[in-house]
């Protein structure tokens, strides 16, 4: 196990990347050199690295790091062209993480302007790697406004209760995020302001990642926990035992259906079901309003072999030889069963229960 410490799944200084190994949590603290955007791939591809923040980050630092002494000849132009094409390759990683193409659309348009000033191609390389640079430092910040407008609006919609347990999905901490965490962010902040009773977690099958990871980061920073088998989550709800699940997300159409590790959607009705409130906590960047509906998200399958072998794919074969398997990443909930967003903007709330999310309208105020 880990010691003592901040947990850092990104570890950067200019010329050097590496990702802290997430599938060999907890029992093994291991990082890996990322020296290229080839690496930075298959790290995120592979789930060395997950989280949507996280995953952005990591993608643009490990281009970051290939251009840190590149030998290039080109004009400021092909080196925009340079980095742009290599962002694109970047973003098909992990198609559904919103949070990565946007940062590759800012970064791709940033260089194309810098080139017609730019006098030559190294100008470009410098303009993008700084631009990744603040990426890192800026995500901490928004992380941690995420978790104190979370911890506000949650105290003030549960009558200022002092003892608030929660449920969350996945892992959304410092290991799916450059650090802090959002829904994680948000437990964070309710146990830190002496309000949290207790933070249940899933295991998330078949990843494992609240086994795995945010039962890790609960432990390690000595925060009440209790970890739950996915299929517990209905019967906990029925007994009374949390007043709101908190889960991140990959993707938030401009309706407010978000698309979230699988079995999020399960959670969601089930919450409805038991007048349980149920949020999502997001940067603003996990907002893709270019889609109307989360109907147009594109959900990434993944390895049959993360159900049919233990350890998420990595073990011995569990299930029987010949059967096929369906394994989305990702599922959608629906904007009706979520009952706010916290973002590190504020809380974007409905007008009355079972009205409709204004986030044009929030983002636009909010600027």
């Amino acid at each position: 196990m880990v010691g003592s410490g901040a947990l850092q799944s990104i570890v950067y200084a200019r010329g050097s990347l590496r990702l802290l190994d997430q599938r060999k949590l907890p029992l093994e603290m291991h990082y890996i050199d990322v020296k290229d955007s080839a690496d930075g791939w298959n790290a995120i591809r592979e789930m060395v690295v997950r989280g949507a923040p996280a995953i952005a980050i990591a993608a643009a630092l490990a281009l970051a790091v290939e251009v840190s002494d590149l030998d290039f000849t080109g004009t400021p132009a092909e080196a925009a062209s340079f980095i742009s094409k290599k962002l694109e390759y970047l973003v098909s990683s992990r198609p559904t993480a919103v949070n990565l193409s946007d940062a590759a659309t800012k970064l791709q348009t940033l260089v194309s302007k810098a080139a017609e000033s730019a006098t030559d191609s190294k100008t470009i390389f410098q303009v993008y790697t700084e631009a990744a640079e603040t990426m890192l430092v800026d995500d901490v910040a928004d992380n941690k406004a995420i978790g104190s407008h979370g911890a506000e609006f949650l105290k003030g919609q549960l009558g200022n209760s002092k003892n608030i347990s929660v449920l969350t999905h996945c892992n959304t901490g410092s290991l799916a995020t450059a650090g802090y965490g959002t829904a994680l962010g948000v437990i964070r902040a309710l146990h830190s302001g002496g309000i949290l009773e207790k933070a249940f977690c899933t295991e998330t099958r078949p990843f494992n990642q609240g086994s795995r990871l945010t039962a890790f980061e609960l432990v390690h920073e000595k925060i009440p926990a209790t970890l739950l088998a996915d299929s517990a989550a209905a019967a906990l709800m029925k007994q009374g035992r949390v007043q709101a699940v908190i889960v991140g997300a990959d993707r938030i159409a401009a309706n407010g259906d978000t698309a979230n590790k699988i079995g999020t959607y399960n959670l969601a009705i089930s919450a409805k079901h038991h007048g349980v409130q149920f949020y999502v906590a997001a940067p603003v960047t996990s907002i893709d309003l270019s889609l109307p509906s989360g109907e147009e998200i594109i959900i990434e399958e993944r390895s049959p072999k993360e159900l049919l072998n233990s350890e998420g794919g990595l073990g011995k074969q569990v299930a029987a030889s010949g059967i096929s398997v369906w394994n989305p990443a990702f599922d959608v909930t629906s904007a009706n069963l979520i009952t706010a967003i916290i973002t590190e903007k504020g809380v974007i709330t409905k007008n009355d229960a079972d009205g409709a999310f204004d986030i044009k309208g929030f983002i636009q105020s909010a600027k």
